[in-house]
């Protein structure tokens, strides 16, 4: 990350104009607009209040720790398939958490001068990211206000379980440029929410995202990912405290709510849209 490759992305959230290198750790616009960026290498540009709040240091650890042990390999790796079928030199990761799966489209690079933009509402998970990749730039920012992100800067817009703004998303990518959405099956950890231990899904989750963006966004393909993992009591643990359910689950109570629990089925649908011209 650098000053400059980092401006490169963004532009300024007051008057809309782009961000260039100021004195020292800042970014500044042309009207005068500064702002601090992070030591760590990423800006944040929120708004003054917001309705969310993003992923906590546990959650990221437990995130850490479950996707080391290879469970969404099988994911990660028809994402980085996806993508690099674009061959971009832009991709925007909104909701990046770990970095986990735009670090694997960028180790399928079929060029050193690809880079990423990992945006997120949570400063640790940004922080994360940015760390772990020195072609990643990073920003802190909350997908439902107005995007800190220059018109058309990405060729592809990557979305894994993070949500969704279907105009700004439209802005930011260019003419013709690619928006890859992974979203959970119905069936999607059945085994743990028969068992108390995770949310919901959303009924027609599929029907209900390509209504959401079919004004913007053609469908170009829908793949379905589905397997049964062999968890143990550790793994369960921090699947669990990984994603939104750790928010309404006491970690003391998922080892006795899960014993018996060992097969999990992990099932995605992964959508490629193109983007409209209008």
């Amino acid at each position: 990350m650098s000053l400059q490759t980092l401006s490169e992305w963004l532009r300024c959230p007051n008057c809309f104009l782009p961000l260039a290198p100021g004195a020292g750790l800042t970014l500044t616009c042309a009207v005068g607009h500064s702002f601090d960026v992070n030591k760590r290498g990423y800006a944040t540009l929120l708004p003054g209040s917001r309705k969310f709040i993003g992923d906590s240091a546990a959650m990221l650890d437990a995130r850490d720790d479950f996707q080391a042990a290879g469970w969404y390999r099988p994911l990660e790796r028809a994402i980085a398939r996806i993508i690099s079928a674009e061959n971009p030199r832009r991709i925007l990761d909104v909701g990046c958490g770990t970095g986990y799966y735009v670090r694997g489209v960028l180790g399928d690079a079929q060029a050193d001068s690809v880079r990423a933009l990992g945006m997120d509402l949570s400063p640790a998970a940004v922080a994360r990211t940015v760390r772990s990749s020195d072609a990643v730039d990073g920003l802190v920012a909350d997908v439902w206000s107005p995007l800190p992100i220059r018109d058309g800067a990405a060729d592809v817009v990557l979305n894994v379980f993070a949500p969704r703004n279907a105009g700004e998303f439209h802005r930011v990518l260019r003419p013709g440029g690619l928006l890859l959405v992974v979203v959970p099956r119905q069936t999607h950890l059945q085994e743990l929410r028969a068992a108390g231990l995770a949310l919901d899904i959303q009924p027609d989750k599929a029907a209900h995202l390509t209504a959401s963006l079919g004004a913007r966004f053609a469908l170009e393909c829908r793949e379905t990912l589905s397997d049964e993992l062999a968890l143990s009591g550790r793994d369960i643990a921090a699947l669990i405290g990984m994603g939104p359910s750790a928010h309404h689950t006491d970690p003391s109570e998922v080892g006795s709510a899960a014993e018996g629990v060992r097969c999990v089925t992990a099932a995605f649908d992964l959508f490629s849209f193109r983007r409209r011209d209008s």
